[in-house]
């Protein structure tokens, strides 16, 4: 967008409807590469967090687990 008010400021009275289009659709195509990046980002980090989830759950049996076997032996 930037570049397309730029190349208007730049024509003066001169505004062509195709000098705007060309600006409007490379702001497009890179929000869009960026709403995928993000949307990629965002799944991986889910995956992530849903792992470390489970293995924190798996930690707190086998340590509960742990410590009433201790505790039997005493």
């Amino acid at each position: 967008m930037i570049i397309a008010f730029h190349e208007m400021a730049s024509a003066g009275g001169q505004i062509d409807v195709e000098m705007l289009s060309k600006g409007i659709y490379t702001a497009m195509t890179t929000t869009v590469a960026g709403l995928i990046v993000g949307i990629v980002a965002y799944l991986a980090y889910n995956q992530l967090v849903s792992k470390v989830t489970s293995a924190t759950f798996k930690m707190e049996q086998v340590t509960a687990e742990f410590l009433e076997i201790i505790a039997k032996n005493k």
